[in-house]
């Protein structure tokens, strides 16, 4: 029994924790301060309690639910970007009036969702944390009440969302049907004999996990929810979730999917090569930087599943690594936009950044280095992100795969560089205010360092990736 709580201490904390935070948010007048550096503290107390804990795997609840180093890696991942992404967007929050105490609640939810998410060995008890993490960010996509673009976003996303739910609920409940299990391994172990029901029940999960991150054909909600969320909103969209919902889909190809890789490569293939080619063309028009960020993550999801397609621990490995430089790319690109601010108003559009470089030389050139590292150009941390992906494609002899995210590579070059050439090359269009926002500006410093001096130091990430497929 104690070694039962012992595995589950990070989630039964957490869970402790937000109830204590909502308590103080309802009873504490004004306590938005308080509740968002206890928030902060939580989630560090958090990290500190997974770093602390055994690597070794361990099942409990019937084997439902696991305790090892690839759950331990990703929920760390998932409360370092999500502490990033909160205390970057503070004084965004505070300066737009979103909200109030609940918006880091809201937050500490949705990881406690991808908590169970990530360390689930079950279709249900996986689908309860999927379905606490979307009751969450359906929340935040609307959190603005007041601004109808952030309702509108919303709804939207509430609408796809619930729609991609239910097709993965039937996905999964055929898999039980034809299967006669909820446990992986014992899925795993019923998918070694021919099985066609199952196969069409893994369409459907695939499906659902497709949305969870944003990949073509199960994208079209990414562009809207990004550009009309608050940018703090938009910033936890564009990371957290993203972490959660690939650590899953490599999961579910690990283990219950493991024995019919024939069956699901070709889907993930083709997702993966429409992803890179929609999000490297139809980003090329785009004229807000957030919308543009979004076809970007659409591509970057595409390089990631290149990865996954491989159905090998090398791609696995390649594709964690892919999204850790992702997390990192990221962070500092939405750091950058909360120092965009005209006369009290946050500025969104490309245009905007004409002749940056004049005014403002430091955000110039984290600006360039984030958009190098975006675009894979060598040595940042973004080109060894793909070359991995790219590697791992190869060693399998998947040559057109390769050839076609490496052709998508320089079609999505085209709209960084674009970038970059009206922060250095155009004429200076406004000068933005001074923005007291420290942390945001720690962020971008952190952000480029790691990008820079990625190449100096690969094998730190390398070693631990590896070690998360040991058992």
């Amino acid at each position: 029994m104690l070694n039962n709580l012992n595995i589950l201490l990070p989630e039964i904390f957490l869970t402790l924790s937000i109830f204590s935070v909502l308590m103080i948010g309802v009873f504490i007048k004004e306590s938005f301060n308080l509740i968002f550096n206890l928030s902060s503290a939580i989630i560090l107390f958090t990290i500190a309690i997974i770093l602390n804990s055994s690597n070794e795997t361990e099942k409990i609840f019937l084997d439902s639910f696991t305790r090892d180093s690839f759950s331990n890696f990703f929920k760390i991942l998932i409360l370092i970007a999500s502490l990033f992404v909160l205390n970057t967007s503070k004084v965004f929050i505070i300066d737009n009036k979103i909200g109030k105490f609940e918006y880091p609640i809201i937050i500490l939810l949705s990881i406690l969702g991808m908590f169970f998410m990530v360390s689930s060995n079950d279709i249900i008890l996986f689908y309860l944390g999927l379905e606490l993490q979307s009751l969450s960010l359906y929340i935040l996509a609307s959190i603005d009440r007041d601004n109808l673009r952030s309702s509108e976003s919303g709804i939207k996303y509430f609408v796809l969302s619930a729609l991609s739910s239910g097709l993965l609920l039937y996905g999964c409940s055929l898999l039980y049907g034809f299967t006669g299990s909820t446990n992986f391994d014992l899925i795993a172990d019923q998918l070694i004999q021919d099985n066609t029901g199952a196969v069409f029940a893994m369409v459907f999960v695939l499906v659902g996990l497709a949305f969870k991150v944003s990949a073509v054909p199960f994208h079209m909600w990414t562009p809207d929810v990004y550009e009309g969320a608050p940018t703090s909103i938009t910033s936890y969209f564009a990371v957290v979730p993203k972490v959660a919902g690939l650590a899953v889909l490599i999961k579910f190809m690990f283990i219950p999917f493991s024995n019919i890789l024939s069956e699901w490569q070709l889907i993930i293939i083709f997702i993966s090569i429409a992803s890179m080619i929609l999000g490297a063309v139809a980003a090329i028009i785009q004229k807000n930087i957030k919308r543009l960020l979004a076809y970007s993550s659409i591509g970057h999801v595409g390089y990631a599943l290149a990865g996954v397609a491989t159905g090998v621990i090398s791609g696995y490995e390649s594709s964690i690594i892919y999204i850790s430089i992702y997390v990192v790319m990221n962070i500092g690109a939405f750091s950058c936009l909360y120092l965009l601010k005209k006369d009290g108003e946050y500025r969104e559009n490309i245009a905007d950044l004409s002749g940056l470089s004049k005014k403002q030389p430091l955000l110039a050139i984290s600006f360039l280095i984030i958009l190098f590292s975006l675009a894979g150009i060598p040595p940042l941390a973004g080109f060894f992100a793909k070359f991995y992906v790219f590697t791992a494609v190869i060693e399998q002899k998947m040559y057109a795969l390769a050839i076609i995210g490496l052709l998508t590579t320089v079609i999505s070059a085209f709209y960084y560089l674009r970038i970059i050439k009206i922060i250095y090359f155009d004429d200076s269009a406004i000068s933005f205010d001074p923005v007291k926002n420290s942390v945001a500006k720690l962020s971008v410093l952190i952000s480029c360092a790691i990008l820079i001096t990625f190449f100096l130091f690969p094998a730190i990430l390398n070693n631990v990736v590896d070690a998360l497929f040991i058992n």
